[in-house]
């Protein structure tokens, strides 16, 4: 007699994997299907990287957190539900922002001590409209400088201004995302931004 599976086979529908929601992948993923999980991990691994690499630069620590976040989201699952709110990619989404706002509490003060004299004239130097960004090497070096900055800032305060800034998110996705008010995402991204001008101000 043919024995059955309640496990989901990929194998046989590999080329409509595509086609097969993330609610139900979440489902399978869930019973302790490798497959569904890995198919998860594929389409929302550039998802979650890109997030976390608007909080940290160094890829080590990307890529740290990127696995530590679909660790979570492994044993998360069962509680998922597309039925109770938002969308897999934004259930995702908010497991990865969370995540960083973990990390960004915790490493703080390090990466304070990480900006160097170096960095504050090459800060300096883009304030007062002596830097060009003409290739990529300067490019990269805005974006480093850029998250030297935000690590000045409270977690809180770099939390609302890489969303808002970063992720180009509403106060709406953002209230949704962190679970607070929207009035509270208004008033925090005010002193937050109020904050980073007096990071500036101490280069100028």
């Amino acid at each position: 007699m043919e024995e059955t599976s309640d496990k989901f086979d990929f194998a046989v529908v590999a080329d409509d994997r595509e086609e097969v929601s993330d609610d139900l992948l979440a489902v399978y993923a869930s019973s302790g299907d490798e497959a569904a999980f890995e198919q998860l991990f594929e389409r929302h691994r550039r998802r979650v990287a890109r997030i976390v690499g608007r909080f940290f630069n160094h890829s080590e620590r990307v890529e740290e957190i990127v696995q530590e976040v679909f660790t979570k989201v492994y044993f998360a699952l069962a509680d998922y539900s597309s039925e109770r709110g938002p969308s897999f990619a934004a259930w995702i989404s908010r497991i990865a922002i969370n995540s960083c706002y973990d990390h960004l509490r915790r490493v703080r003060r390090r990466a304070e001590s990480s900006f160097t004299e170096e960095d504050g004239d090459l800060v300096r130097a883009h304030l007062r409209g002596g830097a060009r960004e003409k290739d990529m090497e300067s490019a990269v070096i805005s974006r480093d400088l850029a998250h030297k900055l935000l690590a000045r800032l409270s977690p809180d305060d770099r939390l609302i201004l890489t969303l808002l800034d970063g992720q180009e998110m509403s106060v709406a996705d953002i209230a949704d995302m962190t679970g607070w008010s929207a009035s509270k995402v208004k008033v925090r991204a005010h002193r937050a931004r109020l904050s980073l001008r007096r990071v500036l101000s101490d280069f100028l």
